[in-house]
Order: structure tokens, then C-alpha cells, then sequence
């Protein structure tokens, strides 16, 4: 079905080729990112291939908090609902700060925790 058959009486906007490019490579990033995050998980999370990438999304969606203190920043996950899963993403937190990553643009070393698990 075409577009403006599925939306009668609206506009359609079309992106110009660069922007649909650029729309498209963004995608594609988040996308490598989202696997990589759930190759990571996949040591510590037993439903891995069935549920792994609706975890990371969901951790990605979750809230936290972010406290600066001296050279790093420290990032709490909000527990997720069950404990497996928030013991499953405390441990890839444990594994992203051996990559002792900074957040872009400043030498602040980013430190990942679950409230509640162990840092």
C-alpha cells in the first residue's frame, strides 16, 4: 500500500538523499552497538539469544543516575524486574569498566553499576 494511500490528508515528507544517508548510517551504528552490548552479556545471561537484545534495549531505556567525582563519572542503572536480569546486566557493567572508556569530550572515566549489585 502506498504511502499516501495509508495516510490520506497529511503531508509526506521526504528526506533529502544525504539525510536519508546519514539517518541510515545512525541506524546502523546502534545497531553494531546493540549486538556488541549483547555479545558481552551473553557470559552472564542464560536466555541470551532469545531475550538479549530486548534486554540491552531495555537497559537502554531505563533510568540511572550520573555523578561526577574527580576523574570519573559514575553511572547507577536502576534495577531492572527480576533479579536475574539485573545480576546479568551488573556483571556486563563489571566488564565495560575494565575498558576504562571515557565520556566523549572529557577525560572523566565512565563507571557503570546497578543500584543495589555489587560495583
Amino acid at each position: 500500500m502506498p504511502l499516501a494511500e495509508a495516510r490520506p490528508n497529511q503531508d509526506l515528507v521526504k528526506l533529502a538523499t544525504e539525510r536519508q544517508h546519514l539517518t541510515n548510517v545512525l541506524k546502523l551504528v546502534a545497531y553494531q552497538i546493540e549486538s556488541d552490548l549483547v555479545n558481552l552479556i551473553r557470559p552472564h545471561y542464560a536466555r541470551a539469544e532469545e531475550e538479549g537484545r530486548t534486554l540491552i534495549q531495555t537497559v537502554l531505556q531505563s533510568s540511572a543516575t550520573l555523578e561526577p567525582a574527580d576523574r570519573e563519572l559514575h553511572v547507577t542503572l536502576a534495577p531492572l524486574s527480576s533479579p536475574h536480569r539485573s545480576q546479568a546486566v551488573a556483571a556486563l557493567c563489571q566488564d565495560l569498566n575494565t575498558t576504562e572508556a571515557c565520556f566523549p569530550g572529557t577525560e572523566l572515566r565512565m563507571r557503570f553499576a546497578v543500584a543495589g549489585y555489587p560495583k
